[in-house]
Formats: C-alpha cells, structure tokens, sequence
C-alpha cells in the first residue's frame, strides 16, 4: 500500500473511531511500505518518504470506496496546508465525513473501505472561452489541449470586465489584471467553478468532460463566459 494511502486510510479510522486528528509530523503508518518493521533499504525507503511527507507542497484528493461505490471524494486543487501530510490528512477526513452526497462514515464500515489518493499537478491555463452555443463547439476547440484520460480539468466562470480601467495597486485589481484586462471582483460577485479528476470511468470524451463539469459548478457557457484548465494527476490506490 502506498504511504499516501496509508496515511489517508489512518487518518480516516483514527478520526472516526476516536474523534481525533493525527498529527502530519507524529502519526505516520507504523509500515508505510505495507510490511513488516523496516530495516536496511525499507528503512531509508521509509526516511525518504516521511521528508517528502513534510516537505511536499501538493494539492491533493481522497476517495473512499465501499464494495466498489463511492462514499467520499473531496480535495484541493492547489495546496492550502504546510505539507503534503497535513492536505491528505485533511481531505482524507473531509471525504469521510463531509461530502454533502453521502452520510458520515460510520466506525462499522471502517474494516470495508478501499482508499485512492491523487496527487494534483499545478493547474494549466488551456483556454479563456466567450459564450458558445453547444459543448461539442468547445470540445473542438480544444481537442488538440485536453485529454480525459491524461489530464483532469478546471472550469471557471471569467472574470466580469470594469467598466472603468482599474489602476494597479487598487484593492479591486485581480491577478487577471495584469495582463492588461481590466477586471472588477469586490467579494459580492463570486466566480463559479467545478474540477472533475482524469481517467474517469465512463467520461471518455472531451465533450463529456467539460460538461459534467460545468453541471457540477452550475456552469452555463451558452450565457457565460469560461476559463478552463488542465492538470495532471499521480494516482495512488490500494
């Protein structure tokens, strides 16, 4: 089992067994490597692992699985954490606990789960699109930039253009902003926004892609206009 899958997994069963949060820096798995107490090679294996755990800087989701159905994926797409241990450490819990589609793992159910951990690549800008008819009209747009089984995909809604030129330093000026665009974002007008991970089953076309990502952002690029981005991903399951 893969250390990333390891830490998820306990961090799960200690959190529902006992309400409590492991801490990234103490309560690593006994084995990461999945075998008996490391020695030699498996314990400077394990030494490298444990200074990738709280050096990393990743974005990351966690997945849990029961008999092969869904019962948890949350994540973040950048890194909000100190470490790559504390993103999964949190994910992992967030998954289990606050996926608004299914209810709270229950300490029962903890013996039948099957842990995927994703390591996400930083975010690619692929496109910046005007309001568009139909998706098959972005897919080919972008057939030679996004692949469903290689990369996973951002959708955003752009940012809404200023009606005046925002001068550069001013508390309403965006990073967007810096290319020349004059954009306004005060905090009352959100940007909406949904991510689907690659190699999906059942999502084989870019089409289907973007759509079932702008349903979950509750996205309309008929009426609005969209940003997209790719990303690429390391899968690390059981």
């Amino acid at each position: 089992m893969s250390p990333y899958v390891s830490l998820a997994k306990l961090a799960v069963e200690t959190y529902v067994a006992e309400g409590k949060i492991i801490s990234s820096s103490n309560d690593f798995p006994a084995a990461p490597s999945g075998g008996p107490p490391a020695r030699g090679e498996v314990r400077q294996r394990r030494r490298l692992w444990r200074e990738e755990f709280l050096k990393r800087k990743a974005g990351t989701f966690v997945t849990i699985e029961k008999a092969g159905s869904l019962k948890g994926c949350i994540g973040t797409y950048l890194p909000t954490k100190e470490n790559i241990a504390q993103e999964i450490i949190q994910n992992a819990i967030a998954a289990a606990t606050e996926d608004y589609r299914f209810g709270s793992i229950q300490k029962e159910e903890l013996l039948y789960l099957s842990y995927t951990v994703y390591v996400l690549g930083e975010p690619e800008l692929v496109k910046d699109i005007k309001p568009v008819a139909s998706f098959p009209v972005i897919a080919r747009q972008l057939s030679k930039d996004l692949n469903p089984k290689e990369y996973g995909i951002i959708v955003k809604t752009s940012p809404i253009a200023s009606p005046r030129p925002i001068r550069r330093g001013s508390p309403l000026a965006t990073p967007e902003a810096a290319d020349g665009t004059d954009v306004l974002f005060n905090g009352h007008i959100p940007y909406k926004s949904g991510l689907l991970l690659p190699d999906l089953e059942g999502i084989d076309t870019i089409e289907k892609q973007i759509s079932i990502v702008c349903q979950k952002g509750g996205i309309d690029p008929q009426k609005e206009r969209i940003v997209i981005y790719r990303f690429t991903t390391e899968k690390y399951g059981q």
